[in-house]
Order: C-alpha cells, then sequence, then structure tokens
C-alpha cells in the first residue's frame, strides 16, 4: 500500500475496499459494477480534498517520499545522458547531480538536487543539502555549457544548503553568492523548475534562471516553515501558521510575480504518475526553451537581469 499523509485517510478505506473487490471481480460482475462506483467515488474524494489543500498540506506534498526526483526526470525527459562529477577544487558531492545529454533534439546541460529516496541513498545523498563542492560542480557544468552554447535545466529540490562547519569551513556563502552571481549573467538560456521543495539559498544557487516554473504541489521559500516558526514563536510545531504566512506555494508565487509558470501535477500528485508529470513537464520546457531561441544574448541577459529586479516591494520609511 502507497504512503498515505494525514489528509489523505478519507482515501484509505475505500482504496481497500477496491482491492478487496478485486478478487471477486473477474467472475462477479456486481463486484466490478462495484468496484467502478467506488473508484467513481474515490475520483469525487480525491478532487475534494486536493482543491482545498492548505500549504501545509502542500509542503507534506512536496515532501512526499515518493515524489518522482531528479534522477527520475533525467531518465524519462534526457536521452543518452552522461553524469559528470566533481568540482575540480575538492571533491564530488553526491546531493547534486549534473551532466549533458539531449532534450528533444536539442543538447542540454541538466543539473539538479537529488534527495534520494531508500535510507541508505537519501544519506549518501545528504538529504538532498549540496556542500560548497555540490554548487561549484553545477557551476562548472553551467560554465562548460555556456562554452558550448547549450541551454541549461536546473531542477530544484532541497530543504537547503548543508549547516555543518565543514560545509562553512570550505565557503558554503561564497559558493552560493558565486552562483548567484555567474548564473546572473550566463551567456546561455536557462530553465529553473522547482520539483519538490525549494529551500533557501540552497535552491536559489540554481534557481537564477530566464523562466522559473513550480510544479503544482511543490513550494518555494526563503527558509522551511519549522525554520521559520521556531524562529518567530521558538516553536516548530507551528509550522502549519508558518506555512500560510510564508507564501511559499506555487499559486502564492505565480501572483507575486516570482515564477512564470504553474505546472500541473496529476491527481493525488506527480508521485501517483511520474511518467505523465515528466511529459507534462518535458513538453512545458520545450515550449518555454522555444521563447528564448534566436535572442541576442546581450538581449538575454538583459532580459533575465530585469526579471529579478522588478521582483519584490521596495520603500523608505520617513522618520520625523
Amino acid at each position: 500500500m502507497r504512503d498515505y499523509l494525514e489528509f489523505e485517510k478519507p482515501l484509505i478505506e475505500l482504496e481497500e475496499k477496491i482491492e478487496k473487490l478485486r478478487s471477486f471481480a473477474k467472475t462477479d460482475a456486481l463486484a466490478q459494477r462495484e468496484i467502478e462506483a467506488i473508484e467513481k467515488k474515490v475520483q469525487q474524494t480525491q478532487a475534494d480534498i486536493y482543491s482545498k489543500l492548505n500549504p501545509w498540506q502542500r509542503t507534506q506534498l512536496a515532501r512526499h517520499p515518493n515524489r518522482p526526483n531528479t534522477h527520475d526526470y533525467i531518465a524519462f525527459m534526457i536521452h543518452d545522458f552522461v553524469e559528470l562529477h566533481g568540482d575540480r577544487l575538492y571533491g564530488d558531492d553526491h546531493s547534486i547531480i549534473g551532466g549533458i545529454g539531449i532534450f528533444r533534439n536539442r543538447p542540454v546541460v541538466i543539473i539538479g538536487h537529488q534527495k534520494g529516496k531508500s535510507v541508505k541513498e537519501r544519506i549518501d545523498r545528504n538529504f538532498g543539502m549540496p556542500h560548497p563542492e555540490g554548487y561549484r560542480k553545477a557551476l562548472r557544468l553551467m560554465k562548460l555549457a555556456e562554452k558550448f552554447a547549450r541551454p541549461v535545466i536546473t531542477l530544484i529540490d532541497t530543504p537547503g544548503a548543508y549547516p555543518g562547519m565543514g560545509a562553512e569551513e570550505r565557503g558554503q556563502s561564497e559558493a552560493i553568492a558565486r552562483n548567484l552571481y555567474e548564473m546572473s549573467r550566463l551567456a546561455v538560456p536557462v530553465i529553473t523548475v522547482i520539483i519538490g521543495e525549494g529551500g533557501s539559498g540552497g535552491a536559489l544557487a540554481l534557481g537564477v534562471g530566464d523562466r522559473i516554473l513550480m510544479l503544482e504541489h511543490t513550494i518555494y521559500s526563503v527558509i522551511s516553515p519549522e525554520g521559520c516558526a521556531a524562529i518567530l514563536w521558538n516553536n516548530s510545531a507551528k509550522a502549519p501558521e508558518a506555512a500560510e504566512a510564508l507564501k511559499i506555494t506555487a499559486k502564492d508565487l505565480l501572483a507575486l510575480g516570482v515564477i512564470d509558470e504553474i505546472v500541473p501535477e496529476p491527481a493525488g500528485g506527480a508521485h501517483k504518475d511520474p511518467p505523465q508529470t515528466a511529459e507534462t513537464l518535458e513538453k512545458t520546457i520545450e515550449r518555454r526553451l522555444g521563447e528564448l531561441d534566436g535572442m541576442k544574448t546581450d538581449d538575454l541577459i538583459e532580459q533575465r537581469y530585469q526579471k529579478f529586479k522588478k521582483m519584490g516591494v521596495f520603500g523608505e520609511d520617513i522618520v520625523p
């Protein structure tokens, strides 16, 4: 049985009933009709649940353990993928993967956070929290893309950059800042997609894109809801309240002008049908890359600069 989130509990009894009836369906027409009726009820219940999700529930979906990750999307969308390793300075960070491949008949460089799925893999991938060498590896690949005039696709799925002592000693903040600086003037198109959780500077270091997309049930924020709650109320249990205040959902961020498009997910979330999710995402990325085809380098960089410049609201408090 798949993993259920708390708000999905009304579906459990219905789906268990369907499984029990399936053993009779081949020989019992009544059982088959009963299955069809329950399946319709499941669809109605699911539609009702997912039409009313609050920010905290979307956060849980964004972190779902079965959600497709960067490796999955690469397998679906990129042909002849060759992974490249190392930052040529310190080592290879497994929490970021990237390389070269063919996306819909065009060569690209693709880079993304990798959380892993099993416990062993999550530990090896450091739960998707990169060290400085991860960001430097990503930058090395971006500069490679620039050298050979290949578009860059970045897939974001991280709770944030790793805050350990070793990471700080090796220049975590400088590595993130360097990526922001270099991406802002990269001479090739950059498409950024939040595929799960986009947390803090750890996400922003791959997030300076010409087009920024979010899958429907993902989050993107300067801090995790738990971290925000711990700072504001000294109580991480207030994370649901923080999630509401932070405006972290795709719908909120589209309205604020932080992202350009919401990519729809299958009913129940991306983990319910990864191939369909990947197909929808692939078509969206292709369309967005098409918008950037043929742009002069100076125009591309200026458009990117203006995009980020107009984000947010600025003003001065007049103090008498």
